[in-house]
């Protein structure tokens, strides 16, 4: 059975069943655009519980409304000056981050046990994805061992945090394309206090969250061999 994100209606999407199951090395690529926090968190914990041994991966673009995030690991003490934006806890791991329109969100929704994937192999991957998009536009970047995420000359440029349940991943990771920095300095990033936070955007004048999200989507299924299957 596979379950479809349905419309979004009184602060909730909609999974609905959808036509027999696809092969296991195809992914689902859907494209959320725009969306509050809380009700794609709430579809993403959903899909999880309910998914089966045939339930086809999938990915899930979306930039989210502004937002300050605290995983598992978070500290109050790290959120300096919230103001305006509201404080979500949410179950991925790692410390607090921000979320806002321009940067990119890819969760994903991943079988790892039946697509024989460890816990640090797609951690590693997803690291490698945004490396080597980043690479397509000429930006040197690299991951680093004490310290989930990708960074560009000591700075960060995206954030990664996972959760696994049954075997299976969700959350994923979030890379600054062209948005406004300014609340990275109400918190201390992922818990590193002056942490700087930069953007694609930083290198490449003009760049946009659509030229970046076809060589993330098409890195992240090469590196793991998925055959990719847009929305229908």
């Amino acid at each position: 059975m596979r379950f479809i994100l349905g419309r979004y209606t009184d602060g909730h999407f909609l999974l609905t069943n959808d036509e027999p199951p696809l092969q296991h090395n195809t992914v689902i690529l859907r494209q959320l655009g725009i969306q509050p926090y809380e009700p794609v968190s709430d579809a993403m914990h959903q899909f999880t519980e309910q998914r089966t041994a045939e339930t086809p991966d999938e990915i899930w673009l979306v930039q989210h409304e502004k937002v300050f995030t605290q995983g598992q690991a978070g500290k109050s003490e790290h959120v300096l000056v919230a103001g305006d934006i509201p404080v979500i806890q949410s179950d991925r791991g790692g410390q607090v981050t921000y979320h806002g329109p321009g940067q990119q969100v890819m969760y994903v929704l991943i079988d790892l046990k039946r697509s024989k994937i460890g816990v640090r192999q797609l951690v590693t991957a997803i690291e490698n994805t945004v490396i080597e998009t980043l690479a397509h536009f000429e930006v040197e970047a690299y991951a680093r061992p004490d310290a989930p995420g990708v960074y560009v000359a000591g700075n960060k440029i995206c954030s990664l945090g996972l959760r696994i349940r049954k075997g299976c991943s969700f959350h994923g990771l979030a890379l600054n394309i062209a948005m406004d920095l300014e609340p990275f300095l109400r918190i201390n990033p992922c818990g590193y206090a002056g942490m700087k936070m930069i953007q694609l955007s930083d290198f490449i004048t003009g760049v946009t969250i659509e030229d970046v999200q076809p060589v993330l989507v098409e890195k992240f299924c090469q590196i793991l061999g998925f055959q990719l299957i847009n929305e229908r």
